[in-house]
Order: structure tokens, then C-alpha cells, then sequence
């Protein structure tokens, strides 16, 4: 399968290497809607190879499972009520403080910078340019194939039409120009790294949009995940003490032609079971396909010159308490790969809960570039500060006597019962929030009363409260927070939570 990737992607090329260089490269591979995925479910060697070469943490979430908000956080080191951002339309320069970004940090420093594919979600989040010529020395790269992710080009089992369908293996010679989005950026990124003789270090970031739906794939890669051999979710309902706010319809799966011909009732029904089951499938082998990616594309790193880091802005449910997509604060939703590997780093796997804003003080850390970037405090108007933390001393001797670490994230809704903007309100929409906190065993959620003005919360104003134990629950698929044995741990988590985003933010008592 690698053999046909490399056929597919490449045109003769001519590996140079850069000399003189004092320091180390960035590679940032961003995989969208990957959730984290165990051995057990799907093989992933390329990306078990690099983990295997560095610093794995298994406990990595992201600060809110939507695209835009996650990315942003992600590359500016703040979380998103400090950036104001939980939807699409809103530019953190221009609405809230002109933050410095984790690739313009490395630019100012000195280092060539590149965006190929999808690292900072395109429009209006990003400034319709991608934040360039802030963030990036070139101009962001897009697949010319991009504007026909969401085309009818899916040949349908049943109608045998074409059609916009969630389930789409393909042929990759009948798609237009021959070719899909994630090999155009694949053959992109390794022009950038085969073709520079710059002795200026670089830092680049490379965007893979699969297995963000549609799950559209080289059909071939459904070989490797036999439908008879993938487990369907171990509670595939939604419990019965699950709050309704936590619910949301997954509308963007319901609108796809093959899903919308199931008639699922709105907004409370189910998936059917042998559905699951191909979606799941599909899930994989897109996931899969990614992974060979990869594989092709660290085929040009020079891995001692090069600081390479994994990751995806989110996972992605697959059925689990009746749910699908991102949209929420569970932890399949919110929990994604994260993988660092660095010259002089040793290799190890980290089970403390970390965060995606933690990436940019790690790499800040790791390069060895003089800086005097402080933590940001409450309402913060600093260009460069961060709210994460650098991981580098967990990388070094996995210990915790640096710190308590926890993750943080939220979400947001329009209302308390599902209705068709709860997967993605829009900001002036937007009455509830979900705190949430993962510890190394809990996860804990308030959802609370939201102002889309002000941009406080009420913590006296309560839509649902959730907590769920890891060791006996690892779907959180109980929740627990009427469970009198969990009394003081509810208590002690519901401090935790406020107390932390009482610090970042303006709030009502």
C-alpha cells in the first residue's frame, strides 16, 4: 500500500539536506477528528512508529471537541474563553488582543515557516488567510481537490447514483484530477522537505484532513478492517441519567444522503446497528489510510535535526452513548493522539491527563529559544503568554512533582434540549456552557448559565451536572453524581472546575 501511495503522490525529486543548522526543525502533523485509538481496535503502525521513538502521552485532550475553537487554542496557547471563540466566525486579533501564534513564535525567531493543508481551520477564524503573513514565511498551502470534499462523489450501493454520502471508499483514478486532498498535501509537505537547501531551520505544519467526514478513502483500505471483524459500541443508547444537555443530534451526519435515506427520528434517535458497525469501519480504514500518510512523509524527516509532534484537534464519537461526531465533553470526543519526539529526549509513555495548549509552551521549551514568556493571568491582554504548560519535565522523567495536571475543556449549547443548532451554535446563540475536568480517574461537567455578550458564567444557574469513574467506566456511560460514595469527590471536582475558570475569566457569584 505504501508503494501505491509514493506512485500516486510523487514526481521525480531530488533530496537535499539542509547544512549548518544550529537548530532543530518542527514538524507539527495535525490530523483532523482522529480520536485516540487503541492497538486493539485498528493497527497504526506508521504513527505507533513514531511513538515508539518518543514521548507518547495516552491522556490528551482537547480544550472544545469543534474544529475552529480547537485549532485556535492550539496555536495561540489560549484556552477559548480567552479568545472568545466557540463557533466559526470570529478573529481573535481583531476581537480580542493581537496574541502571538505557536508558528509566528518561530518565525520572529528565525525559522522558515509552512502551512500545508488544514492547520488553522480556513475563513474567518483564521482571517480567510490562514493568520498569514503572521504566522507563516509562505503563503498557506490548500489541495486544489478541496472544493470537491463535500461534491456527490460517492457511488451509491443503492441508487448506484453519485451522491454526498457519510460512507465513501473511492477510486481514487474516477475522482476529480485523480486524486484526493490528503495526497496533494502529502505530495506538497515532501517537495517543502526534500527540495530546501536553506540552512535557516523550519517550522512546518501539515494538515491531513481525513478521517474527518466524509469518511472518503481509497476503497481499498476497507480490506483492512473485515465489517465482521469490527465491535460495535459497548452502550450504544444514551443512559438514562445522562443530563439532555449533553446530548446533541450529530445533524452534520444525519444531513449525508445514505444517512438521511435511515429516517432517523430527530433529535433523540439511534443509529441502526449494522450502520454503526459500517461507519465504525469506515472510521478505521480512513484512519488507516491517514497512517500510510504519514508513513511517506516521515520517509523525508531527518529525525535527528527534526522535533516531530502528533496530534488531531479532537477525537470523534463512534456510537458510544448513542452519539456520533465530535460536539460534546466526553472524553471520546475530547481525547486525541499526542506524540512528541525530540533529539535528546527519551522514549516513554505518559498517562498523566495533559492538554492541547500545552503544545506550544512544550515546543517553546524544547527548541531552546530564549524567551521570557510568562503564564497568563486573568484577562490577560499580553501579546505572548500561555495557558498551558510545558510538558518538557514529564517528558524527561514522567514524574508528577512538577505539578497537578488536569485538562480543561467546554462546550457549548443553545438550549437545555437537543435541537438542530446544539452540535454548532453560533455565539449569539448561546445560552449554556460545559465546564469540564479530567483528572487521572474523573471527569466532571457543570453545564451553567452563559452570556454571549459578556462572556460570564453563572454558577448558580445549573443545567446538568455529570461525573463519571474511569476505573469501573471507561465510556462514561454512568453518571454518578447522585451516588452519595461520590459526595465529597463531586464536591472537591465542582472547586477544581470553578476555580479554574474563575481565574481566566470575568464571572457572576
Amino acid at each position: 500500500m505504501l508503494y501505491l501511495l509514493i506512485t500516486l503522490i510523487l514526481v521525480p525529486l531530488h533530496k537535499t539536506t539542509s547544512l549548518n543548522v544550529t537548530q532543530n526543525n518542527v514538524l507539527l502533523i495535525i490530523i483532523d477528528d482522529l480520536r485516540h485509538l487503541s492497538e486493539e481496535t485498528i493497527n497504526l503502525p506508521n504513527i505507533k512508529k513514531i511513538a515508539n521513538k518518543g514521548v507518547y502521552f495516552k491522556n490528551a485532550f482537547a480544550q472544545q471537541a469543534v474544529c475552529a475553537p480547537s485549532r485556535n487554542s492550539m496555536l495561540t496557547g489560549r484556552r477559548p474563553d480567552a479568545l472568545r471563540l466557540y463557533d466559526f466566525y470570529s478573529y481573535w486579533r481583531d476581537t480580542v488582543g493581537n496574541f502571538t501564534t505557536l508558528p509566528q513564535f518561530f518565525k520572529e525567531n528565525g525559522f522558515e515557516t509552512y502551512s500545508v493543508g488544514k492547520v488553522f481551520n480556513p475563513g474567518p477564524s483564521s482571517n480567510f488567510t490562514d493568520d498569514y503573513p503572521l504566522s507563516w514565511t509562505h503563503f498557506p498551502y490548500h489541495p486544489s481537490t478541496d472544493k470537491y470534499k463535500d461534491a456527490a462523489v460517492c457511488k451509491d450501493a443503492i441508487t448506484k447514483k453519485l451522491q454526498r454520502n457519510l460512507i465513501c471508499p473511492v477510486d481514487v483514478s474516477g475522482q476529480p484530477r485523480k486524486t484526493l486532498p490528503d495526497l496533494e498535501s502529502l505530495k506538497f509537505a515532501i517537495n517543502i522537505l526534500s527540495n530546501r537547501n536553506s540552512s535557516t531551520p523550519f517550522f512546518l505544519a501539515v494538515g491531513f484532513h481525513k478521517p474527518h467526514i466524509p469518511l472518503k478513502f481509497p476503497k481499498q483500505y476497507l480490506d483492512r478492517v473485515p465489517i465482521n471483524k469490527v465491535e460495535p459500541p459497548k452502550h450504544p443508547s444514551m443512559p438514562r441519567n445522562m443530563p439532555l444537555v449533553a446530548w446533541h443530534p450529530w445533524s452534520d451526519l444525519r444531513r449525508r444522503d445514505d444517512i438521511a435515506r435511515l429516517n432517523i427520528s430527530f433529535p433523540l434517535g439511534l443509529m441502526p446497528k449494522d450502520w454503526s458497525l459500517k461507519i465504525r469501519q469506515s472510521y478505521y480504514a480512513a484512519a488507516s489510510y491517514i497512517d500510510d500518510l504519514v508513513g511517506v512523509l516521515m520517509s523525508f524527516v531527518d529525525r535527528r535535526k527534526t522535533i516531530v509532534v502528533l496530534t488531531s484537534d479532537h477525537g470523534w464519537s463512534l456510537g458510544e452513548n448513542g452519539l456520533w461526531a465530535k460536539y460534546s465533553n466526553f472524553d471520546v470526543a475530547l481525547k486525541v493522539p499526542l506524540i512528541f519526539s525530540a533529539p535528546g529526549i527519551p522514549t516513554s509513555v505518559v498517562h498523566t491527563p495533559v492538554e492541547l495548549v500545552d503544545i506550544f509552551p512544550t515546543l517553546v521549551d524544547l527548541s531552546g529559544i530564549a524567551h521570557n514568556i510568562s503564564k497568563c493571568h486573568k484577562n490577560e491582554k499580553s501579546r505572548l503568554c500561555f495557558e498551558g504548560k510545558s510538558l518538557k519535565s514529564l517528558m524527561i522523567d514522567g514524574s508528577q512533582k512538577y505539578g497537578n495536571y488536569l485538562a480543561f475543556s467546554q462546550y457549548p449549547r443553545p438550549s437545555a434540549f437537543p435541537q438542530k443548532t446544539s452540535d454548532r451554535p453560533r455565539l449569539k446563540d448561546i445560552k449554556i456552557m460545559g465546564y469540564s475536568v479530567r483528572t487521572k480517574r474523573f471527569r466532571y461537567t457543570e453545564w451553567v448559565s452563559f452570556n454571549n455578550k459578556l462572556f460570564t458564567m453563572d454558577w448558580n444557574i445549573i443545567y446538568g451536572l455529570e461525573l463519571y469513574d474511569h476505573i469501573v467506566d471507561s465510556e462514561e456511560s454512568n453518571n454518578l453524581y447522585l451516588v452519595h460514595k461520590y459526595k465529597n469527590i463531586k464536591q472537591y471536582l465542582s472547586g477544581l472546575l470553578r476555580s479554574h475558570f474563575n481565574r481566566n475569566n470575568t464571572h457572576i457569584n
